[in-house]
């Protein structure tokens, strides 16, 4: 009996240590929350400042502001422009980092430190810099290029590469890749459907999260368009907040809610499936 007294016992909770990592997540948690809350006090609140106390708190709130910017007409064309900017920037980028990813994996591991090398020069060379190079280069040689609005593409897919090739890589690194192909290749599968039917589902929340991701540094891209003179949304919010600074505060806490809130039902509808099923072979 007093065996199993004794290894019954659980052993005593080490909550001393818990204290220091549980500060730090309360502390992120209310540096990123009270922005917010404080965006959302200004723009939905009709009360000054000056004169909020706790007995009006709660008074004075409505949407009349989101009506104002949505009413405004420069709002939806710039929208639409970021949109399919966005979508012509995830394509580009998937189409770019996946093969690059995989053969670098499959074929030139040693070439893992380059390839994240060059991923990184994007944190290294500022925006302003790269447009006025490159800028600096097509007005004389190619400047119908840059007089399409697509032209933002390839400078968007760049200021992307430090976070959607990891993220990509990451995805790769969680699979066995090598097992994966050549039990395909075993059953008669051709490479595009090796890619199609087996590396690409398996790879599916890598994918989520890096479009997830070029999609963010699209609708958060000021420099560049600025730059080029390029009417994309973020261009339009900044000027509509220093004519309307409570319209265009509720404008930009509706843009930081919405991602966020996309990223979550992305993160959960991946999980899901992702705990349901393990790697697959057609």
């Amino acid at each position: 009996m007093d065996q199993v007294a004794v290894g019954s016992r659980r052993p005593p909770r080490r909550w001393v240590g818990r204290i220091g990592p549980t500060i730090v997540l309360v502390a992120c948690g209310l540096f990123f929350v009270l922005p917010l809350l404080t965006m959302a006090r200004y723009s939905f609140q009709n009360v000054p400042t000056i004169l909020l106390t706790w007995s009006n708190v709660f008074d004075k709130w409505s949407f009349g502001s989101l009506r104002t910017a949505f009413d405004d007409p420069r709002l939806w064309p710039t929208l639409w422009l970021s949109l399919r900017l966005a979508v012509g920037t995830v394509l580009l980028t998937q189409a770019l980092l996946i093969p690059t990813a995989l053969l670098v994996h499959l074929k030139v591991p040693k070439a893992r430190p380059i390839v994240e090398f060059l991923t990184l020069l994007p944190y290294m060379v500022p925006p302003i810099a790269l447009v006025a190079g490159v800028a600096a280069f097509f007005r004389p040689n190619a400047k119908w290029f840059l007089n399409s609005d697509f032209s933002l593409i390839p400078f968007y897919a760049v200021l992307a590469l430090p976070f959607t090739y990891r993220a990509i890589d990451a995805g790769i690194r969680a699979i066995d890749v090598r097992t994966l192909i050549d039990a395909s290749r075993s059953l008669g599968a051709g490479w595009g459907t090796t890619l199609r039917r087996v590396l690409l589902p398996n790879m599916r929340t890598a994918i989520v999260a890096s479009t997830f991701l070029t999609v963010t540094v699209v609708l958060g891209e000021f420099t560049i368009a600025n730059t080029l003179l390029k009417n994309t949304f973020p261009k339009f919010l900044y000027e509509y907040f220093s004519q309307q600074g409570q319209a265009g505060t509720a404008l930009a806490f509706l843009t930081i809610v919405g991602t966020t809130l996309l990223l979550v039902l992305l993160t959960f509808a991946t999980r899901r499936r992702g705990d349901r099923s393990t790697p697959t072979i057609f």
